[in-house]
């Protein structure tokens, strides 16, 4: 079966079955099954995005290996590349791919690539107040109310709910629009997928984290933002989003990222230096075990995000040499 996530198809022998709103982790998964003798320090350096879900794998691994001390600092996906770069970091989470000139850095200082790992699935959302009643939105649209210089093609530029369909008290209601900061994977793959690497308006209020967009937008009723949708909370909503302007919508739900109906779906990684033809250390190694195992899926899952199936994390594990 092809999977489209992110954009791009990923080969995968087999699909989780996802039933909302419930999402399961894929049952041929492998439980996660304790080593001996591991023990140390890790440090993380990353995305703001994936900073809980990193946070809930240190707690569920150092339950297994107590002497295990585990260090995390997310202040965007910018900052993981520098971090494995220099060595202050083993691991470099990040919520897009590495760009080509971080790669080439990389390659630079230690003569091979950085080799990721996929550890989650999430579906970026558009949140509103839980109080909006808009119910679908092209990407056009979204670029129209982020972008300045809208690359999608919508000729009008949209700062008014009415301008979109709503009416009433909410016609002539500006849209404020939150959003994350440059140093942001978010920002990055938003940028680049919804707004077809156009610019951003002056007028987005940038937030140094996830948490603070959807915060932001809770709170003010007139607002939208972006986000991961694992940070989704009772205060706020998801919009369906269309790829075309004529085009059905679809919500920001494991199925639809899975096959691709949601238009801005993508991989959480795990950027590790990993030598071509050396093994992983027992510690990162057990780690990265762990992440893909039943239970760190779980966690996945826990934090709102969507599990990999078990084509995937094998996938992953053979590249690390992991079994």
């Amino acid at each position: 079966m092809q999977w489209k996530v992110a954009g791009a198809f990923i080969a995968a022998s087999c699909l989780v079955t996802l039933q909302a709103p419930a999402v399961e982790v894929d049952p041929t998964l492998k439980d996660y099954s304790k080593s001996s003798g591991v023990e140390g320090n890790l440090k993380s350096i990353g995305s703001d995005t994936l900073n809980n879900l990193m946070t809930h794998w240190a707690e569920g691994f150092r339950k297994e290996y107590p002497n295990v001390k585990i260090e995390i600092e997310g202040k965007g996906s910018g900052t993981a590349p520098p971090a494995l770069i220099s060595g202050t970091a083993h691991f470099g989470p990040m919520s897009r791919p590495m760009k080509s000139g971080e790669v080439d850095d990389f390659e630079k200082n230690y003569g091979y690539k950085p080799t990721p790992m996929r550890g989650a699935v999430d579906a970026l959302a558009v949140f509103v107040h839980k109080d909006n009643p808009v119910q679908c939105l092209s990407l056009a649209q979204v670029d129209a109310i982020f972008s300045k210089t809208r690359k999608r093609g919508l000729e009008e530029d949209v700062i008014t709910w009415g301008q979109i369909g709503l009416t009433g008290d909410w016609a002539n209601k500006p849209i404020s629009v939150y959003g994350r900061n440059s140093a942001s994977g978010t920002y990055g793959y938003f940028k680049e997928v919804a707004l077809a690497d156009g610019d951003f308006k002056d007028s987005v209020k940038e937030q140094p984290g996830s948490s603070a967009v959807v915060q932001s937008v809770a709170t003010d009723k007139y607002a939208m933002g972006y986000s991961g949708v694992g940070y989704k909370t009772a205060d706020v909503r998801t919009v369906p989003i269309s790829a075309d302007n004529s085009g059905e919508c679809f919500d920001a739900t494991a199925e639809n990222a899975y096959e691709g109906q949601y238009p801005i779906a993508r991989f959480l990684y795990i950027y590790m230096n990993k030598k071509p033809g050396s093994a992983l250390d027992p510690l990162r190694g057990e780690f990265v075990k762990y992440v893909l195992s039943k239970q760190g899926q779980m966690a996945v899952v826990k934090d709102g995000y969507y599990p990999v199936p078990s084509a995937v994390a094998d996938q992953d594990l053979a590249t690390f040499d992991l079994k």
